[in-house]
């Protein structure tokens, strides 16, 4: 298996107003120029919920941690809020810089994973938010896209990064790993109860012809294991690979544990989670957080609970309604969690 980098991938550009692709970035074959209109570029979940929660105004600084087309952004900056917007993705800068550019300094972004939170200058230098949104996932643009290679229904490269600066590319897992670890990352993240199956016939194809395209590896798998309802056999091994790409629950850990350290006491964490394991270590980490106190058979009485820092705001997961699963299917997955810091104690 080839070698991990270290958690959280980017890092923050000296001159944050000139984007350009690093060598050998598929955005070059996509100029930073040629965006679509904000709402092709990526329809933003929860948008009333995401406004009345955050409670952005005037006097406050909103981290916004994963930028992607800004329109959740946005919402901050027309109530009056400083932002800052976080992407590890160039082209999602460059794309919210010139969507966002009447807001003047208001708006200002920094190029970087958000499990890099506490790099944030302004963070080292002790300032700290009045709210952070991690919106966690893919978005519309880089999905829709075939050159970025996320999708099996488009045929791309296998690529899969949703920033310059990750580790490995797609191909290189499919085609380099090792098949303990194909089986084990399709059934860990991809949740595919035929890992073994899909890892086995890869590793035994690509010893005849290394995979190269979405399509070709998508009909590899469906021939593997055959189509049974209206979901493609490839989704979930497609999920599982785009996530170790990414590293994508490495990073939310790592961003979980710093929150405490980048809000201002009453600040407050929205957080919006497109698939189970990202859902279940969000909910996991606000209960344990948000509880007084911590019990166990073996203890006389319950004890102080020494990790409680946050207050639910909402007990449980908000869900989309009919309405904005109608206008933006993509959203039918997602659920918001909502709590805020707490004072710290005497």
């Amino acid at each position: 298996m080839i070698r991990k980098a270290a958690l959280g991938t980017a890092l923050p550009t000296a001159n944050p107003t000139g984007f350009c692709a690093a060598p050998g970035w598929l955005s070059e074959q996509e100029p930073a120029g040629s965006f679509p209109d904000a709402v092709a570029y990526h329809l933003p979940v929860f948008p009333a919920e995401i406004a009345d929660w955050m409670a952005a105004g005037p006097d406050k600084f909103i981290i916004d941690g994963t930028l992607g087309g800004g329109g959740h952004s946005e919402l901050f900056l027309k109530a009056g809020a400083k932002v800052l917007g976080i992407d590890r993705d160039p082209e999602a800068l460059a794309h919210a810089h010139a969507r966002l550019a009447e807001y003047g300094n208001r708006f200002s972004t920094w190029e970087g994973n958000f499990s890099r939170l506490q790099e944030i200058p302004e963070i080292q230098q002790g300032g700290r938010a009045d709210g952070l949104l991690l919106d966690l996932g893919v978005s519309s643009r880089q999905l829709d896209s075939a050159v970025r290679g996320f999708s099996f229904m488009r045929e791309g490269p296998l690529d899969m990064r949703m920033g310059p600066s990750s580790p490995y590319t797609a191909s290189q897992i499919i085609n380099e790993w090792s098949e303990v670890d194909l089986a084990r990352i399709i059934f860990e993240f991809g949740e595919e109860p035929k890992s073994r199956r899909i890892a086995a016939a890869i590793v035994r194809q690509r010893a005849i012809k290394r995979f190269d395209t979405t399509l070709e590896l998508a009909a590899f798998i469906e021939s593997v294991i055959g189509r049974h309802g209206r979901t493609h056999p490839a989704t979930r091994t497609f999920q599982a690979v785009r996530m170790a790409v990414n590293e994508e629950l490495e990073s939310l850990a790592t961003a979980l544990s710093s929150v405490s350290s980048i809000l201002k006491p009453g600040g407050r964490l929205l957080i919006i989670t497109f698939h189970s394991l990202e859902d279940r270590m969000v909910k996991r980490f606000l209960r344990h957080r948000s509880a007084p106190f911590i019990d166990d058979p073996g203890w006389p009485e319950p004890r102080p609970n020494p990790d409680y820092q946050f207050q639910l705001l909402a007990r449980k997961a908000i869900l989309p309604t009919a309405e904005e699963t109608s206008l933006n299917p993509r959203a039918r997955s997602a659920k918001l969690r909502v709590a805020r810091l707490l004072d710290p104690k005497p």
